[in-house]
């Protein structure tokens, strides 16, 4: 079992990348030519993996940090849908012919779609994609606002995995951070989910929120591992007000002391992995039979935008405002304010704010940094061999660098190669940040590492 090193993580709890993408969002350029990065989908031609960005929510959650729409008009879904449906159809000639292996719905809240929206949208998806037999469909619910007509609806479409945010359960949490949610509420999704057929459930915890304890958050664990969900994605707050202003709010309420999210970290770990629960890094966790536990004991994890997953090799083509999109060598990113969004699809030209063309440095450090962030080790001949380069002596500087992580027990170097130890997958975001060749430029405010 994992038992995590405290002193460890005050020393190396410092501000960094989460690396769903290398080089990371801050990096992406407004100069970069959209014709180019429009162009890049064309030359990929990789199966695909599909994310539709719902912003709309019915009330604001105080921590939030994603793109949302605060509305309560319906009307307003349908009107997104049909700028959702102008992009997929100029996109749509660069990417024909290519079969879809996954789909996501992520917000916001998809389930603020009524029935009629969700389904209007699967019949002009099923007409334009061709999806793989055992594709993986999966959507983000809030247990708040799904109902069962929704559900089915969802599943209609094809939807066979599911996300459901709790956080905490504790309604002195739910009330200071402006999200009340029943336990009851969580059972009902949760029956309604499985006798849907959909059994692959992951579930959303955050550590951090206003007066959270370490003994009380524990309570929160205790009762999340009854719901029995098959992964769990344990978040800790990130608190930026700079960037989210609704964040000030929960100023005047009582966040933990660092300390004390420390002691949290450390109980989130032990529980989980005594429950049966494989660590698989970051803030994630799954069962021992589930694909993610599979693939990262078998080193064919992967890791990107929508964190870690079973999917390799898939272009990423994602729809609607902030969506981020990846090919082989590109990022792009639409507009982040809806009227931007739905100015450049009225003019005829895909929604494209700002990203970035990969040289062969990022190409190779990206390659570096997600092996490091999903299979905890780096073999030197192997990554030469792939690359054309003498790993040890490109990176020479980098490695010696390690060398007080290794005194610190995180990593152990080889003549061949080093590994992560079992304490130093704590500390990935860290070992990591010693190949970014971005980060002397300071641009981005990033979360604590830990």
């Amino acid at each position: 079992m994992l038992i995590p090193d405290l002193d460890l993580i005050r020393k190396y709890n410092q501000p960094g990348p989460r690396y769903t993408s290398y080089p990371t969002a801050p990096h992406f350029a407004d100069s970069c030519p959209t014709a180019q990065l429009a162009a890049e989908p064309a030359k990929d031609r990789s199966p695909l993996s599909l994310y539709f960005h719902i912003p709309f929510c019915r009330k604001l959650c105080w921590f939030c940090g994603c793109t949302t729409i605060i509305s309560t008009q319906q009307d307003r879904a349908d009107q997104y849908l049909d700028y959702l449906e102008k992009e997929i159809d100029l996109l749509l000639p660069s990417i024909e012919g290519r079969k879809v292996h996954q789909l996501h719905f992520g917000g916001g809240t998809p389930n603020f779609l009524s029935p009629a929206q969700i389904l209007r949208f699967s019949k002009f998806l099923h007409e334009r994609f061709e999806f793989a037999p055992d594709a993986e469909m999966s959507a983000e619910f809030d247990p708040r606002t799904l109902d069962k007509a929704r559900l089915d609806a969802f599943v209609e479409l094809g939807i066979n995995r599911a996300s459901i945010g709790v956080q905490d359960i504790r309604e002195e949490v739910q009330k200071a951070i402006n999200r009340v949610q029943p336990h009851e509420v969580n059972v009902q999704v949760l029956e309604w989910l499985r006798a849907a057929g959909i059994s692959s459930i992951n579930m959303d915890l955050i550590y951090g929120l206003p007066f959270q304890t370490p003994e009380t958050f524990q309570e929160t664990l205790d009762q999340a591992i009854a719901y029995a969900p098959t992964r769990f994605a344990v978040f800790s707050y990130a608190h930026v007000p700079w960037i989210k202003p609704a964040q000030k709010i929960l100023e005047a309420k009582t966040l933990p002391e660092p300390d004390e999210k420390i002691k949290m970290l450390g109980r989130i770990i032990s529980t989980l992995t005594s429950a049966d629960y494989h660590y698989i890094g970051m803030d994630h966790f799954a069962a021992q039979d589930d694909p993610l536990t599979i693939a990262h004991k078998n080193k064919t994890l992967q890791r990107n935008f929508q964190g870690y997953s079973t999917h390799a090799g898939l272009e990423i083509c994602a729809f609607g405002m902030s969506s981020i999109s990846q090919t082989a060598r590109s990022y792009r990113q639409n507009y982040k304010e809806l009227d931007q969004y739905c100015a450049a699809l009225d003019e005829g030209r895909l929604p494209i704010e700002r990203g970035l063309i990969l040289n062969d440095d990022d190409l190779l450090r990206r390659d570096i940094i997600m092996s490091l962030m999903c299979h905890l080790e780096i073999d030197y001949a192997a990554k030469s061999a792939e690359h054309g380069i003498d790993f040890k002596a490109h990176f020479d500087r980098e490695l010696e660098e390690l060398k007080p992580m290794q005194d610190d027990g995180l990593i152990q170097l080889e003549d061949d190669k080093f590994t992560i130890t079992q304490q130093g997958t704590l500390f990935i975001r860290n070992i990591a940040m010693k190949f970014d060749a971005y980060l002397a430029e300071g641009k981005g405010k990033y979360s604590k590492t830990v």
